[in-house]
């Protein structure tokens, strides 16, 4: 009896130091003790810029892929110029996401409308980008009810996004 309760103890402290040491082992290796790295910070950032390509570079070495930039995508131009009269609350082009603030036609409506458009890629095509809306009604000062906008009030705003963008793109192609 006492025998197999020493073996069990021996058994899990093994299995314990074998699994502290590889803890200590994968921990010893995230620190690369060779690197030496530049103490000035100007030059360790000029540097870091020519080896990635950098907005500071001379152009030595560039990254890989394109970046398209937003006065060239015809679809989030015709987005901020058909929503131009809301009030945007955030426009990120990378993360490819416009969000208008809360919008109201009238001062002191109680009803009020909010627009996400969520771009997929920069083809002038309906499944390239989603419209969503949000309805806001409130019915005392503290008392707001939120819902999801109407699916053909969606569909009428991405409608008119891409009647504006097919504009800009045969007015690029005149131009031309």
């Amino acid at each position: 009896m006492i025998l197999k309760k020493s073996f069990r103890i021996m058994a899990l402290l093994s299995v314990l130091m074998v699994v502290v040491s590889a803890c200590s082992k994968e921990s010893g290796n995230s620190i690369n003790k060779d690197k030496i790295y530049e103490p000035n910070l100007k030059k360790r950032m000029a540097q870091q810029a020519e080896d990635t390509g950098g907005i500071f570079s001379s152009g030595k070495k560039q990254m890989g892929g394109t970046f398209e930039f937003a006065s060239s995508n015809v679809l989030w131009r015709a987005t901020l110029k058909t929503i131009d009269f809301m009030p945007l609350q955030s426009a990120n082009y990378s993360g490819g996401l416009v969000i208008t603030d809360w919008y109201s036609n009238t001062l002191g409506s109680k009803e009020s409308v909010k627009i996400e458009v969520r771009f997929f890629s920069s083809e002038l095509s309906s499944a390239s980008f989603d419209v969503k809306s949000y309805k806001r009604i409130c019915t005392g000062e503290n008392s707001c009810q939120t819902k999801k906008g109407d699916p053909t009030f969606n569909f009428e705003v991405k409608d008119r996004i891409l009647a504006e963008a097919r504009k800009i793109s045969l007015s690029e192609i005149k131009k031309k």
